[in-house]
């Protein structure tokens, strides 16, 4: 099976989108955040070539987690001391349950185009390592088509290093890397201006962002 992973946090105020506030409160950081899951989460059902699953944290948020899931999601609750043991654990998890190709994304990149996530899928025929790079130096997708823990370790996570020298371990581990287009996520209020121009423009509307669009209308951004 093909498996593609979102990376997920309880959308508890104040541990989610801390650098939107202020201007944001953090309620309203954190109902944004929500939004950004449903929306990443209905981008997903749409990828029929993979099975779904969401990688969720902390392991009290379970039940909130059964709550957003569609049918045919499955839950995985993230352990590990820091990011990279979480993303480590999360792929050998699927890997162990059979799968050939794993994608992890991201779930802060609400208008990520959908073929970039399919493109990763298929590159994975040809390459080890497939990396969709941030703008900001971090990557919004891992795709990997067997078990590579190595990958993980020792990253200075939200860095702008992390792309960087996550391929520079691939390459240094004799792993063949393919990178993705580059894109944005959203961790600040210039972060979140962009994307609503984006979204308000007809080039780039995205039909699975339909919350966080109506969101950031309402918040008139």
């Amino acid at each position: 099976m093909n498996a593609v992973v979102i990376m997920a946090k309880a959308p508890v105020p104040k541990e989610v989108k801390t650098r939107l506030i202020p201007p944001l409160s953090p309620e309203e950081a954190s109902s944004l955040y929500h939004y950004f899951l449903l929306d990443k989460i209905t981008q997903v059902k749409s990828i029929k070539e993979a099975r779904h699953f969401v990688a969720y944290t902390p392991v009290t948020s379970e039940s909130f987690f059964r709550s957003l899931m569609p049918s045919g999601f499955i839950l995985i609750n993230q352990v590990g001391a820091d990011l990279g043991e979480r993303l480590a654990n999360v792929s050998k998890n699927l890997f162990d349950q059979g799968a050939e190709k794993v994608i992890i994304l991201d779930s802060d990149s609400p208008n990520l185009p959908t073929d970039h996530i399919r493109e990763g899928l298929s590159i994975l025929d040809e390459v080890d390592v497939a990396l969709g790079p941030c703008e900001d130096g971090g990557y919004y997708l891992i795709g990997m088509r067997s078990f590579m823990p190595e990958l993980f370790r020792g990253i200075p996570w939200s860095t702008s290093e992390v792309a960087e020298l996550t391929m520079k371990k691939a390459k240094a581990f004799g792993l063949s890397v393919s990178l993705l287009p580059e894109w944005y996520d959203v961790d600040t209020m210039i972060d979140l201006e962009r994307l609503k121009r984006d979204m308000d423009s007809p080039v780039n509307n995205c039909y699975f962002c339909e919350n966080t669009y109506r969101s950031l209308t309402h918040r008139k951004v």
